[in-house]
């Protein structure tokens, strides 16, 4: 099983007074990279926030926003009743109104409210945490959605490449049985007599050179350990792009020893798959 680093999840939680909200986004990045959104007076808890999304997530550029709205009474901002007499006692020196107006212009004006600093009630940080592992959960079903779909491209790019390489497998008996008349052919455009024994020699180091056994039984092995790891319980993205590292150097070895056009034309095709796999594996946890 594999999950997508791409991601959404939102939780809302409506408490008598307060409306707490948690969004998590989550890209692909190759390591894990956190953006915090959140009010300041729940900075304290911020470096806690992080280590569960981080446990939690493992990687990606995950962006997370904290939004605390008040929908009840409840206010910490206060009327500065000093500062703002002072201001009205001011104006009425230099301008003349209503009471009421003057209070407008008062309150307006520079620290006519003082905001005191609350501490966190535990209710609400415990209503946070709650949210924050709800949209922790939705954003994971949303990566294992993601996951399946990249499952699924894999192996059909796989399924390509085997059949390829099991098409390999069964043109290279003519490939090798073409090297002696083309060494035949070389040999006659030289017009000198040869010795048979030394023509014997020269088609033996050609045989070895061009063989591709070890390739293709090593990139054998590769595609299936690329399909074991598929369904394994965990998401590695970055093992399966090692060993998709390996599927390509090997895919390289055949094509450079082939020398034998229609096998690299195979050659090509394979690569051609394996692309599109590294293209979708940037995405996968």
């Amino acid at each position: 099983m594999i999950q997508s680093m791409t991601g959404f999840g939102k939780h809302v939680i409506q408490l008598p007074t307060k409306k707490i909200t948690v969004e998590l986004k989550s890209l692909n990045s190759k390591n894990l990279d956190i953006n915090v959104r959140m009010p300041s007076l729940y900075r304290e808890k911020e470096l806690e926030l992080r280590r569960i999304i981080a446990e939690a997530l493992k990687r990606g550029k995950i962006d997370f926003g904290l939004y605390v709205e008040i929908t009840g009474d409840e206010t910490s901002a206060e009327v500065n009743e000093g500062v703002v007499k002072q201001y009205m006692k001011q104006l009425r020196v230099i301008a003349e109104g209503e009471e009421v107006r003057l209070l407008e212009m008062a309150l307006r004006l520079p620290d006519a409210m003082k905001t005191g600093r609350d501490e966190i009630d535990q209710k609400d940080y415990e209503a946070i945490l709650e949210a924050l592992g709800q949209a922790i959960d939705k954003l994971n079903t949303f990566r294992n959605k993601e996951g399946e779909v990249l499952e699924k491209e894999f192996e059909e790019r796989t399924a390509e490449m085997t059949d390829l390489l099991d098409r390999v497998k069964d043109m290279d008996p003519e490939r090798l049985a073409s090297i002696r008349p083309r060494l035949h052919k070389a040999v006659e455009e030289l017009k000198t007599e040869i010795d048979a024994n030394r023509f014997e020699q020269e088609l033996m180091y050609y045989l070895e050179k061009y063989d591709i056994t070890e390739e293709k039984v090593r990139l054998q092995n590769h595609l299936s350990y690329f399909t074991e790891t598929l369904k394994s319980a965990q998401s590695n993205g970055k093992k399966l792009g090692f060993i998709s590292q390996e599927i390509g150097r090997e895919i390289n070895t055949i094509g450079s020893k082939a020398n034998y056009a229609p096998m690299q034309q195979l050659v090509v095709q394979m690569k051609d798959s394996l692309e599109k796999v590294k293209e979708q594996m940037l995405n996968v946890l």
